[in-house]
């Protein structure tokens, strides 16, 4: 993970495989190629699952939405995804132990009927999962069980259901996917941009032309047999750039998220509200702390700028909640909120590309090749499935470079076995290992709790660093575990480049609590800026540029509106 050092490796070596995009599937195309022995190279715009792959609702799921569709509308095409999802929910959880836990959703019902229709549904939903399912099976829980786990719902309710599904950190969860290819020799770099593809005679593709957003360099050229879009909602940028003649594949879609005091439901476990007045489900989950609130659907057009809440949007989602709760929110229950851009497919049909509602649309995923240019595009998906994803794409790629071998049944040889593959940080998983680095360094439990959480087995190198220097022992901000160690170990060891690379994703305080990311900045450039070597005011333009940032989250949501 030395950047300066892979950019270098980028510019002069040729790769078999090159990976345009470092989100949950880019990051798992490289380690399943990684994992095949190609030579692997992966690239991204800004940084590690910077876009959509950090800002989901934390969920490894097979999908209780897609089941009751697939039920009401007789699609199979959606219990495939379901069965899919369910199938690899343990292998997420198994892979990364630290980074990923069960946790438990209550379903609140107002009626026996109610309760009756989501039990038997969530009861199927335990079916599809199999007897090797790492999940407890769902209950129906009484109304006065219901409140003892969740005292903040309403009394108004009749009962619930309680299911289980996986918890995960989605961007450290991406960046672990990223180690780990780096650990098998891929060479990866974040904030790098592809500007053009150079194409030979015949119009493949033999290079792409990138930009060092960080460096004022000019562009260089990254050489490859085979290049694989894995770039979400921005997938038709690229394929676009490779062949203006494409057509659109991709049809965004947006959904925010908000961060609420963890007060309003009181509880470790999540909340589905199974109806919303635009047919949604909606969840409630704690997480680091807080409630995350989500999400939103609806048509987004304009995929280069960053989705953020708006004011309506806050309404909807705190207009929907409120029913379910006994306490009034209020606007000091909310502290932040992130919106994220989902890839969905774009169908053929007319009729399909007519309609307004993208609640509807399958989250499956395809595998296109370019005939033409050459350019292998991994579209659409989620981040249950990323590993399946991984797969489907490495076998069109493997197909396509000289001297693979393939079976009669268009298998290739070496196959994948991301199945089995521990991911980094997960070596040797002990859930109590944060005790043992409170009795080695002397840290504060909650502090250690949150360090083994994070880096798992590296944990013991941040807590290195921290007891060579006392004063990176202490806080960043009061009453958060995260320690002025971790900002030097991210950028020596993580990649982490700029103030927002930590923040947003490294330790994730800003979609948290937008108030205490801003007291964090100063303290976060400050040993930023030692380790990078920006000078005083290359520090203070980094906090300043932050600082508008985080204010104009805050302006466009209208929290006290």
């Amino acid at each position: 993970m030395d950047r300066a050092k892979n950019i270098q490796r980028l510019a002069l070596e040729t790769f078999d495989l090159c990976i345009i995009g470092g989100g949950a599937s880019g990051a798992g195309c490289a380690l399943d190629a990684a994992l095949r022995g190609l030579k692997v190279a992966l690239i991204e715009k800004t940084d590690f699952a910077a876009e959509t792959s950090s800002r989901s609702t934390k969920l490894v799921h097979g999908g209780v939405r897609y089941l009751e569709q697939a039920f009401k509308n007789l699609d199979f095409a959606q219990l495939r995804q379901v069965r899919h999802g369910l199938e690899e929910r343990n292998i997420v959880l198994k892979n990364a132990p630290h980074l990923a836990h069960p946790i438990g959703l209550i379903t609140p019902v107002f009626s026996w009927w109610e309760g009756l229709y989501f039990y038997l549904g969530l009861k199927i939903y335990d079916w599809f999962a199999g007897k090797n399912s790492r999940f407890p099976s769902s209950r129906w829980l009484s109304r006065k069980e219901t409140l003892q786990r969740m005292p903040g719902l309403s009394t108004r309710i009749h009962s619930s259901v309680l299911y289980y599904d996986g918890q995960m950190e989605d961007a450290r969860y991406c960046l672990a996917l990223v180690q780990s290819a780096a650990q098998l020799e891929a060479v990866v770099a974040n904030h790098l941009e592809v500007i053009d593809f150079q194409k030979d005679a015949t119009g493949k593709i033999t290079a792409a032309s990138v930009k060092d957003s960080l460096e004022e360099a000019p562009p260089f050229s990254i050489k490859a047999t085979q290049f694989l879009n894995c770039t979400g909602p921005f997938a038709d940028q690229i394929r676009h750039l490779a062949n203006p003649g494409l057509p659109q594949r991709i049809r965004p879609s947006k959904g925010v998220h908000l961060v609420l005091s963890p007060e309003i439901l009181q509880s470790s476990e999540a909340m589905l509200i199974p109806r919303t007045r635009d047919g949604r489900m909606v969840f409630a989950v704690p997480f680091e702390g807080y409630l995350l609130l989500g999400t939103t659907d609806e048509p987004y057009s304009a995929v280069n700028e960053e989705p953020v809440v708006e004011s309506r949007e806050r309404r909807f989602l705190l207009e929907t909640l409120q029913p379910f709760v006994s306490k009034k929110i209020e606007p000091g229950h909310f502290s932040a909120g992130f919106g994220g851009i989902r890839p969905l497919i774009l169908a053929s049909s007319p009729s399909f590309q007519r309609s307004r509602q993208t609640k509807s649309v399958l989250r499956d995923h395809e595998v296109e090749r370019d005939p033409n240019s050459g350019l292998i595009s991994l579209l659409g998906g989620k981040w249950t499935t990323y590993r399946l994803m991984a797969h489907d794409a490495l076998e069109e790629v493997c197909r396509n470079i000289p001297g693979i071998a393939q079976s009669a049944q268009g298998r290739v040889t070496p196959a994948s076995t991301t199945q089995e593959h521990t991911l980094v940080g997960a070596e040797d998983h002990d859930p109590e290992q944060w005790k043992k680095l409170f009795e080695t360094y002397g840290l504060e439990a909650d502090i250690c709790r949150h360090l083994a959480s994070k880096y798992g087995s590296l944990a013991h190198k941040v807590a290195n660093i921290a007891h060579d220097c006392p004063e990176l022992r202490e806080r960043i901000v009061p009453l958060f575990p995260f320690l002025k160690a971790e900002i030097i170990y991210t950028v020596r060891f993580e990649m982490a480049r700029t103030i927002r690379d930590f923040l947003a994703r490294r330790i994730r305080l800003e979609i948290m609590d937008w108030e205490a990311a801003k007291q964090a900045t100063p303290v976060v450039a400050r040993w930023m800026g030692q380790e990078l070597g920006w000078s005083e005011p290359e520090t203070q333009e980094n906090i300043h540029a932050y600082l508008i940032l985080l204010e104009s989250f805050r302006q466009r949501a209208q929290i006290n509106d």
